[in-house]
């Protein structure tokens, strides 16, 4: 009777023990698997990306567009597409623009999907050929791709012929790589002439989109014209990383900054052109 009556206070103890110890199923996962689903969970780190990109607060929602975009010039009768550096609105919203160079940086599409950034990627076939798996990478992050000629020259001043066969050409590669067409286009250097317009509107462009403010690429904002100030609808040019300073996602970040310490956000420049 006394063995028994120690078996049963020495099973008592063991279950009594077990019943101590934690029986959080996250627990049991180990002390280092726990970390990493913690960080996923409420108030966890991939609740926050935009922490993660040096940003303190979550970029506001962009508003529906307030207006239609604006109509171009005629010539010969014929509609051609718009000129645009800044989008004439009241939405407390700034578009984003970069011109190849963005596959240099591989983290650059990680910011883009996490904060879900609307930009617009401006590509020649030099850049956008070897490199189109990364872009299509940032296209299915949601950047969008539109039209920088084949092979980025100057066009102003080019015949008509050259001219429709650099914006057209790269019309085709980039249906053929992206599975569409852009509608928008930036000519090389901002340069452009009547005979880019018309050769933009046969190959199916609906816009020549430029730029009223630009970042540079050791991270500072250029006014070329207007007042130095960010102010809604204007396009941003974010130009690709030099040899030194910082990399395209630290210069974005350090952009989204000043774009949230102005009360506005990032809207998606195809809505509203």
């Amino acid at each position: 009777m006394r063995l028994r009556a120690l078996a049963a206070g020495a099973l008592a103890l063991v279950l009594l023990t077990g019943c101590a110890q934690s029986v959080d199923p996250i627990e049991r996962l180990g002390a280092k698997a726990a970390q990493r689903v913690r960080a996923h969970g409420p108030g966890g780190a991939a609740e926050r990306p935009y922490r993660r990109w040096g940003l303190t607060a979550p970029l506001l929602p962009a508003p529906k567009p307030s207006r239609a975009p604006g109509a171009g010039t005629e010539t010969d009768g014929r509609a051609l597409p718009p000129v645009v550096s800044r989008v004439p609105t009241r939405d407390k919203v700034v578009f984003l623009t970069y011109d190849d160079g963005a596959e240099k940086d591989p983290r650059f599409v990680d910011m883009v999907r996490e904060l879900r950034l609307p930009v617009s990627m401006f590509l020649t076939d030099r850049v956008a050929g070897p490199g189109h798996r990364r872009f299509a990478r940032l296209q299915s992050a949601g950047a969008s791709i539109q039209n920088h000629t084949l092979g980025h020259p100057a066009l102003r001043g080019l015949p008509y012929a050259g001219q429709r066969a650099q914006i057209c050409g790269q019309q085709d590669r980039l249906r053929s790589r992206f599975g569409r067409h852009p509608r928008l286009f930036r000519p090389p250097y901002g340069t452009y002439d009547t005979a880019t317009l018309r050769a933009a509107a046969d190959c199916g462009i609906s816009a020549l989109v430029l730029w009223r403010v630009s970042m540079t690429g050791d991270g500072d904002l250029t006014y070329p014209r207007g007042r130095h100030r960010l102010r809604p609808g204007d396009i941003v040019a974010v130009d690709p990383d030099g040899e030194s300073g910082p990399t395209l996602r630290e210069r974005t970040a350090r952009l989204l900054r000043r774009v949230q310490g102005q009360g506005l956000t990032v809207g998606r420049l195809e809505d509203y052109v």
